[in-house]
């Protein structure tokens, strides 16, 4: 399950108040907690390429101790974006 910010830059703005709580000064300090989230997938996390899995989600706010209620937030499906290969095929 992934989640998706309702406001425009959102999950920028939920990712800084966790590196602000944290005491972190980048994204890159995420490895001292363990998470096993390569660098390169928090960059996309960060410039909201990609879509937080709820699971991390959950993670962050515990480790930052930040209520979920506060952002606005919408749970999309496993299966969001998956492409539907096959249903259109060009066979006849």
């Amino acid at each position: 399950m992934r989640i998706k910010f309702l406001e425009k830059n959102g999950q920028k703005k939920f990712l800084k108040e966790v590196l602000i709580r944290t005491n972190c000064s980048s994204i890159h300090n995420f490895e001292q907690f363990g998470f096993d989230v390569p660098y390169s997938t928090l960059k996309n996390y960060f410039s909201e390429i990609r879509l937080l899995p709820k699971d991390f989600f959950d993670k962050l706010c515990y480790l930052a101790k930040i209520d979920s209620s506060n952002f606005k937030i919408e749970f999309l499906d496993d299966n969001w974006g998956k492409s539907k290969g096959g249903k259109k095929s060009r066979r006849s």
